[in-house]
C-alpha cells in the first residue's frame, strides 16, 4: 500500500500515520468516534487485521481509547495531557525488561572488532575528542536521523560510558542551583546520581499516562527528567498528549526536559514512539540514551542529544571532561552502526516481540 509519497510501506503503518496525522490537525476532535473496523477495511482497501493493528498502535501511543462493545474513540487533545478515568479502558502496559538483547549477532560484532583492529591499527591508540570520536558521532546522527526523525549535526553529540555519567554532565551544564524533578515511582539511581551531584530533587507521581499533571504543574522545578518510555519500575508510557504537555510545561517555564529513552528501540509497536526530542520545536530537551540494552549491559556507552542553543553552553561548562569511552570501543560500534547491522538487529528483535504478541509474523 503506497500513501502520500507514494513510497512503498506496511498497510497497517500507512493507515496508521494518516489516521494519527487526521487526529492531530482536528479531523477527530476529542471524543470522536473512529470509523468501524470494517468501514475503515472498506475505506483503504485494506484487510480488517490490518486496521485492528493500526488502531492498536493509536491505542498505545495513547491517541485513541478502545470502549469494550463500542470501538475506538479519539482521546487526544493538544491543550491537556489528560487520560480518561475508565481504568479498564486505558491500554495495557508491556513491563518485560530484557537483562539482554535476544539473539544479539555476537559473531557479527566479533568479525566488526577484528576488522576495525586490523583496518585501524594504532589509530586505536590515539586519544577520542572529549566530546567522542567524529566516526561515532556521524554513525549516531545517521541512525537517528532514519530510523527516530531526529535531525542534528555531530556538534550537538556527546558520547560517555552510560547513563549515569552523562547525568553529571547535565548537572555541571545546568548548575547545581537548579531543583530537579523526577517521576516516582522511577529508576532509582537517577535520583541516586542527582543527588550525588547535590541537586535538589522533588518526586512527581506517575499516572496511567505520565506524571500527574497536577503535580507537574505545581512542582516549581527549573529541569523534569522524564522516561516516556515503559518508565522503570511501573511500566507506564506516556501518551502522546502527555509528551506535549510536557513541552509546554517547559516552555511556560523556562525550564529544560531531560528525556531518558532508554529501551524504546524494543518496542514492539513497528516504528519507535515519538521522542520528545523530536517533537520539541523551542530547544527545550536533552536526549539521553545508551547501548547497554540494545546490545549488552558491559558496552558502556551512552550519547546525549544537546539542543543547538546549549551546544556553547555545554563546551565552556563540561566540554573539557575528557570522553570515557575507549577509541576504540568508540570505532567499533560506529563500523556496527554504520554498517546496517545494528538495525538489523533491532529489527529482528521487533519482529520477533511482535510476532509473540500478535500471534503471527508481520507481512
Amino acid at each position: 500500500m503506497a500513501m502520500g509519497n507514494g513510497k512503498k510501506k506496511p498497510a497497517y503503518m500507512a493507515v496508521y500515520e494518516k489516521i494519527k496525522h487526521d487526529i492531530i490537525r482536528g479531523s477527530y476532535e476529542y471524543g470522536a468516534k473512529l470509523p468501524s473496523k470494517r468501514i475503515a477495511a472498506d475505506t483503504f482497501g485494506v484487510s480488517i487485521s490490518t486496521i485492528e493493528h493500526a488502531y492498536w498502535m493509536l491505542l498505545e501511543e495513547g491517541y485513541v481509547q478502545s470502549r469494550e462493545k463500542s470501538g475506538y474513540f479519539c482521546i487526544y487533545r493538544e491543550e491537556d495531557g489528560f487520560m480518561p478515568s475508565d481504568e479498564e479502558a486505558a491500554a495495557p502496559l508491556l513491563q518485560q525488561r530484557f537483562e539482554k538483547p535476544e539473539g544479539f549477532p555476537f559473531s557479527v560484532y566479533a568479525k566488526t572488532m577484528r576488522r576495525v583492529l586490523s583496518e585501524r591499527g594504532e589509530q586505536i591508540l590515539v586519544k577520542s575528542p572529549n566530546s567522542g570520536c567524529t566516526e561515532l558521532r556521524q554513525a549516531i546522527c545517521k541512525y537517528l536521523a532514519r530510523s527516530r526523525g531526529i535531525d542534528i549535526s555531530a556538534e550537538q553529540i556527546v558520547i560517555g560510558s552510560g547513563a549515569e555519567y552523562l547525568y553529571g554532565l547535565i548537572v555541571q551544564l545546568l548548575g547545581r542551583d537548579r531543583t530537579f524533578a523526577i517521576e516516582s515511582p522511577s529508576y532509582e539511581k537517577i535520583e541516586q546520581v542527582y543527588r550525588a551531584n547535590c541537586v535538589s530533587c522533588r518526586l512527581l507521581p506517575l499516572g496511567k499516562d505520565g506524571i500527574e499533571s497536577s503535580a507537574l504543574s505545581s512542582c516549581g522545578a527549573d529541569v523534569l527528567h522524564i522516561t516516556p518510555f515503559r518508565s522503570f519500575p511501573s511500566g507506564v508510557t506516556a501518551s502522546a498528549a502527555k509528551k506535549r504537555e510536557y513541552l509546554r510545561w517547559a516552555e511556560k517555564n523556562d525550564s529544560v526536559i531531560i528525556e531518558d529513552d532508554f529501551e524504546s528501540e524494543f518496542t514492539i509497536l513497528s516504528k519507535p514512539e515519538d521522542t520528545v526530542f523530536s517533537l520539541d520545536k523551542n530547544q527545550r530537551v536533552i536526549y539521553v540514551n545508551t547501548f547497554s540494552q540494545t546490545i549488552a549491559p558491559a558496552i558502556r556507552i551512552g550519547y546525549m542529544l544537546l539542543p543547538e542553543r546549549l551546544v556553547k553552553d555545554f563546551e565552556e561548562k563540561a566540554g573539557f571532561y575528557s570522553c570515557t569511552v575507549p577509541t576504540y570501543e568508540q570505532y567499533v560500534l560506529a563500523e556496527f552502526i554504520s554498517s546496517g547491522n545494528f538495525e538489523k538487529h533491532i529489527n529482528r528483535v521487533r519482529r520477533k516481540k511482535r510476532k509473540l504478541h500478535f500471534g503471527e509474523s508481520e507481512k
